[in-house]
């Protein structure tokens, strides 16, 4: 496997200072459920920013400046197809009906497995580079029809209702009729049976095994080092949840954020392939991905195309989407 910056001592403390910031979250600041207003969210996601700073600080001064390139690189990619996954959690949080005080942990328990989930991938990523070279030809190929779908509109459409996820659980496990605050299992009528946030967190977490097919790929054109993509990945995973509460309402303003990530992709596709014969540098990397990403954003403001606004989908939403057949499927369930 490939040798990097990151030594066993390095890998259990940042993995301990993960956990412990997690068990901060849940168990101290967000013990009770509550609905995340606006400066909360924004207090949090400068929190978790401010630690991927930090942390890319220390890399420049205690490693050296290309790795902390690479992790600046590599965070600014996977923290911006992060944003991606928003416009997701609001369809899924729409479809089901998902209270606003139940979202906040039905992404933190989804957020702890996608880091497990991501961990793995990264780690079977460096070991099929490493075993079989050829597979960055793939990874880069694959990256480019990503991109491709992306900058024509036929990227990956969410339908709930489709989802094979859905279908599964619904036939294997049975499912409570209402939610019941933040609880995955209740018990009715002398049955132990799951609720509705259970099944929403089954979703998030199949969604985010296709969203770790775009992204784990992307950063490996920038860095092999298994701890700068690992840290890197995880800092952008653990910034999510804030940023969503944060702009969620606000999703629809940032129309050209899905041409922008198309065009990252698709240069980081062609930085993958090229890899063998040239080598793109690094800051030259930062700079082309943090200008196609500014113009997306710069585009979206100066040039707003009129769409519906998209709700956050809790009861206190004007835009709170109509019972779906979840719940008449269920009442089978439980008669």
């Amino acid at each position: 496997m490939t040798q990097g910056v990151g030594t066993p001592l390095l890998w259990i403390g940042f993995t301990v200072f993960v956990l412990g910031m997690l068990a901060l979250d849940l168990g101290v600041f967000h013990r009770k459920a509550h609905s995340v207003g606006h400066r909360e969210a924004f207090l949090w996601t400068v929190v978790w920013v401010s630690l991927a700073v930090a942390f890319n600080v220390w890399i420049f001064l205690a490693v050296d400046t290309q790795r902390g390139l690479e992790f600046l690189t590599g965070y600014l990619i996977e923290y911006s197809l992060s944003i991606d996954n928003i416009f997701v959690f609001i369809i899924i949080f729409r479809y089901f009906s998902v209270p606003a005080e139940s979202q906040h942990r039905a992404l933190f328990w989804g957020i702890l497995g996608a880091l497990i989930m991501r961990a793995l991938f990264i780690l079977l990523g460096v070991a099929l580079l490493e075993s079989f070279h050829w597979v960055i030809y793939i990874f880069g190929a694959f990256l480019l029809y990503t991109g491709y779908k992306m900058l024509n509109g036929h990227d990956m459409e969410v339908h709930p209702e489709r989802n094979p996820v859905v279908r599964l659980f619904q036939r294997a496990v049975p499912i409570a009729t209402h939610y019941d605050g933040s609880r995955m299992l209740v018990r009715q009528r002398g049955r132990l049976m799951a609720t509705p946030l259970l099944l929403v967190l089954a979703v998030i977490e199949g969604t985010d095994l296709v969203f770790a097919v775009d992204s784990i790929p992307a950063i490996f054109a920038v860095t092999r080092d298994p701890f700068i993509v690992y840290t890197s990945n995880i800092f952008a995973i653990l910034g999510l949840r804030s940023l969503y509460f944060l702009l969620a309402g606000a999703m629809t303003k940032i129309q050209y954020l899905k041409v922008g990530l198309g065009a990252v992709l698709s240069f980081v596709g062609v930085k993958m392939l090229l890899s063998e014969f040239y080598t793109i540098p690094t800051l030259f990397s930062l700079g082309v991905i943090a200008g196609l990403l500014g113009a997306a954003m710069l585009a979206s403001f100066l040039r707003p195309v009129g769409r519906a606004p998209i709700g956050r989908g809790d009861a206190a939403d004007p835009l709170h989407a109509k019972k779906h057949h979840l719940e008449g499927s269920q009442k089978k369930e439980t008669e």
